[in-house]
């Protein structure tokens, strides 16, 4: 993460112990579920690591991984990255198809969210609400033909109820799927983000009637506390 100085280590929310972890100090006003996010995060290995290889996000390993076992992102492909901001995924996506700049055998990443994201080379990216009608088509416009991955990082904001995050997570997962099922090349590959969670089901056995191969996977980068993994269909 780079040296502080003694001014910015003045402004740290928290200080650092003799073993290396970094003791958060207590607010005035900080809900101590902010508290317990802010340890979380100062102590996490991945969000650290990211500081040092320039991704914005702690996510980019996820995917990193997923990759090294399943090697769906193939120089010169295109690629349609769901749920893309802060932008970890896209950069990973990007350094691996081939960025625009590359001309026409350089690989494509269309990149797509509700919140908007700073520029990244080789993406394109869309503010877009996938719930919206008009949203997958705008996606497979861009592509200029048929994609060979669609990834999805979605996840709408924790209600704190495992039930109904986890219903509103596979219905997310069910807008990516239908836009793969519209946009996928043969052979091409669908990466998404589930919930632990009886509702999957269906959705499970869907996939594994649209895809070869389908596996489900709980990357080293996901807290182990999170009840989150992903489903890596190919074919």
């Amino acid at each position: 993460m780079g040296k502080r100085s003694r001014a910015g280590q003045s402004r740290m929310p928290g200080r650092i112990d003799d073993g290396g972890r970094v003791r958060v100090r207590t607010a005035r006003g900080r809900r101590i579920s902010s508290t317990r996010w802010l340890d979380r995060q100062l102590n996490d290995p991945f969000v650290k690591q990211a500081a040092r290889d320039g991704y914005r996000s702690r996510s980019a390993y996820k995917l990193l991984d997923l990759n090294d076992r399943f090697q769906f992102l193939k120089p010169g492909a295109t690629v349609i990255d769901l749920g893309s901001t802060p932008g970890g995924w896209s950069q990973v996506a990007a350094s691996l198809v081939g960025p625009l700049t590359a001309g026409p055998s350089g690989g494509r990443v269309i990149a797509c969210d509700l919140n908007d994201m700073e520029p990244i080379a080789g993406v394109d990216f869309f503010r877009l609400d996938m719930h919206n009608s008009d949203a997958p088509a705008r996606l497979i416009a861009s592509c200029g033909g048929l994609a060979d991955a669609v990834l999805s990082d979605m996840a709408a904001p924790s209600t704190g109820h495992a039930a109904t995050d986890h219903l509103r997570i596979i219905g997310l997962c069910e807008r990516a799927l239908d836009l793969a099922e519209s946009c996928l090349d043969t052979g091409g590959a669908f990466v998404a983000k589930v919930l632990e969670g009886g509702a999957g089901n269906d959705l499970q056995a869907h996939i594994r009637r649209v895809f070869r191969q389908v596996r489900t996977v709980k990357p080293a980068a996901s807290r182990k506390e999170s009840s989150e993994k992903y489903l890596v269909a190919t074919g």
